[in-house]
């Protein structure tokens, strides 16, 4: 029996923490800092993400077996590393890379250079500081439109620039180099070649030499219908994807995860725990947008729903080096979620508004990503509610998600009506 800490405190965490209580060998979960819908299934501990010391602590004096990070920036600030850095937490777990492997989401650079040298498909790009800004400048003279820039660091979900005009990209590289638009995260831009299809995130779950694919997920980033308006941490996803049928996943296994994982041990880099694939169909063949070394959200929140095998066994398999020996079994129905986000959304939003009406849904799960109770459930972020559910094909659970997010309330409340609108 195991007990877990689950660091975190959004809708990913809620939707991690509600499938390991599932686990018959979870002894106990505790969640930090976690929120009033993970505090249903788990202990909830006031403690940062980022105060490491604190969690170090709290890992010796409660025995914990096994720690899982949800977000990027404790994994790429190099928290494993701390944690494993102590003689007295040898048999502790992490789920989630080393500040080494944790490059690949936390520079841009670092994983183009990677996918190059394992010869990983992806779109051609060049890399530019602010002493290279005129070199920058040559090189999109010399690309076609639309113009692609990414800042290297942790951006929150900024950071990206998809630009039609060569003018406004020379600003946009300008401004992101010299006037530091993202901070330290933009003091080196990749600028890349624009690749046209239909993007699906493939999720895997490796021990650092053997892997396991999860179930694949496609979701929404734009705040508007039809895919229109400013860029958002998520919307909402469905699971499975249409168009990544068996041929499509077989060329992702063997031209994407199997080369990554391979490279990543070839390289003596020590991973193990979730990568996540951004990738693309163009024509049929799968390029890698960007890698992420942790779950998705709000990915995970149907992930979990179809992943049917035991996940802390898969945890307890990296642990113990059975990894390989393990199964996915998954639903065969299929899953989606709607995201409830704050009015003004991804723009100034207030918070602190009351929510009612959670407990007349009966058919969903409502996934808390931004909730806090103050005498009742109030909102407390930009991305409030996660409402997830099952269905016999993505459209059919993404009607009967709908159908409960209209049972619940808070003032200036919005989601999009159109999740899934493209499949």
């Amino acid at each position: 029996m195991l007990n877990i800490l689950v660091l975190g405190s959004g809708g990913r965490e809620h939707a991690l923490s509600w499938k390991i209580s599932q686990s018959s060998i979870h002894r106990k979960l505790y969640i930090a800092p976690g929120n009033p819908g993970t505090a249903q299934h788990g202990e909830n501990v006031n403690i940062s993400i980022n105060d490491f010391k604190k969690i170090k602590d709290f890992i010796i004096n409660n025995d914990i077996d096994i720690c899982v990070v949800g977000p990027e920036a404790p994994l790429v600030n190099g928290i494993h590393d701390y944690l494993k850095n102590d003689k007295r937490l040898d048999k502790l777990t992490v789920i989630g890379p080393k500040k080494e492997g944790a490059q690949l989401e936390g520079s841009k650079d670092f994983s183009k250079k990677f996918m190059k040298r394992h010869g990983i498909p992806t779109a051609r790009y060049k890399s530019f500081t602010a002493s290279e800004l005129n070199d920058g400048f040559k090189y999109l003279e010399k690309t076609e439109p639309p113009y692609v820039l990414k800042a290297d660091g942790l951006a929150g979900g900024k950071g990206v620039l998809i630009i039609n005009d060569l003018q406004e990209a020379k600003d946009e590289l300008k401004s992101m180099l010299k006037d530091a638009k993202f901070g330290d995260a933009s003091s080196r831009v990749v600028v890349e070649e624009f690749l046209s299809g239909i993007e699906v995130s493939v999720f895997a779950i490796t021990d650092g030499k053997n892997f396991k694919i999860l179930p694949e997920a496609k979701d929404y980033k734009r705040i508007g219908e039809g895919d229109t308006g400013l860029n958002t941490g998520g919307m909402g996803a469905v699971s499975p994807v249409p168009f990544a049928n068996e041929l499509f996943m077989e060329k992702v296994k063997d031209r994407i995860i199997k080369p990554t994982v391979r490279g990543l041990y070839d390289e003596n880099i020590a991973y193990q725990g979730f990568i996540f694939f951004g990738l693309i169909s163009v024509k049929g063949d799968p390029y890698v947008i960007e890698y992420n070394v942790r779950m998705g959200d709000p990915e995970t929140e149907v992930v979990m729903l179809r992943l049917k095998s035991d996940l802390l066994d898969l945890f307890d398999g990296i642990a113990s080096n059975t990894l390989s020996e393990k199964d996915i079994v998954l639903d065969p129905r299929s899953a989606a979620t709607i995201m409830m986000v704050s009015g003004g959304y991804p723009e100034s939003f207030q918070k602190s508004k009351e929510i009612k009406g959670i407990d007349k849904v009966k058919d969903s799960i409502v996934f808390h990503a931004g909730t806090k109770v103050n005498k009742t459930l109030q909102t407390n972020g930009g991305r409030v509610l996660a409402v997830s559910a099952y269905g016999k094909d993505p459209l059919d659970a993404v009607k009967r998600a709908l159908s409960d997010v209209k049972k619940i309330s808070y003032s200036k409340m919005y989601y999009r009506k159109d999740i899934g609108f493209d499949l």
